[in-house]
């Protein structure tokens, strides 16, 4: 699977920052021949105690993949988009289109075709979403909230004297 990184200096700059967060490629075979790539984050899932997988699809959606839920959510970037649908009108108890449509305005994702785009977007949104949302999140999955660090860095210093010795206390 790590074969195809090699060659492009794109390809292998997203490899070599993915090695140094300890991203690892875990793609099976069969996703490998689909366009599917998954990559296991070095973050224990708060719930279950599992890695925490995000996926680049051939068809141009980022998953996150899903280990705290029941089904994996999209990541790419939502964008509006305009609907349109018939108008119906009831005629003689049957429903019939006038002719005209209503417009309706959704949300859809933004595609992104090219597979390196995708795996530099997935490694952007997992550094801003994951690793810094969670930097107080230890290996062990073990989570300190951001009070309890902040009093347990900002303890004053306390100074004794016994029998003349001073000492510090922190």
């Amino acid at each position: 699977m790590k074969t195809i990184y090699k060659g492009d200096s794109r390809y292998e700059k997203i490899y070599e920052q993915m090695q140094l967060l300890g991203i690892q490629d875990v793609s099976s075979p069969r996703q490998v021949k689909n366009g599917t790539i998954v990559w296991r984050l070095p973050i224990l899932s708060d719930a279950r105690g599992r890695y925490l997988e995000y996926a680049s699809f051939k068809s141009g959606y980022v998953r996150n993949q899903g280990v705290d839920c029941h089904s994996n959510w999209q990541c790419n970037k939502r964008i509006p988009k305009d609907a349109y649908y018939p108008e119906y009108a009831w005629v003689d108890g049957k429903q019939v289109k006038t002719g005209k449509f209503l417009k309706w305005q959704t949300r859809t994702c933004e595609l992104i075709p090219i597979e390196i785009d995708r795996l530099e977007y997935m490694l952007k949104y997992v550094i801003k979403n994951e690793f810094i949302k969670r930097a107080n999140t230890v290996q062990q999955g073990d989570f300190v909230p951001k009070w309890k660090y902040d009093d347990k860095c900002n303890v004053p210093e306390v100074q004794v004297i016994v029998n003349g010795q001073r000492y510090s206390v922190t």
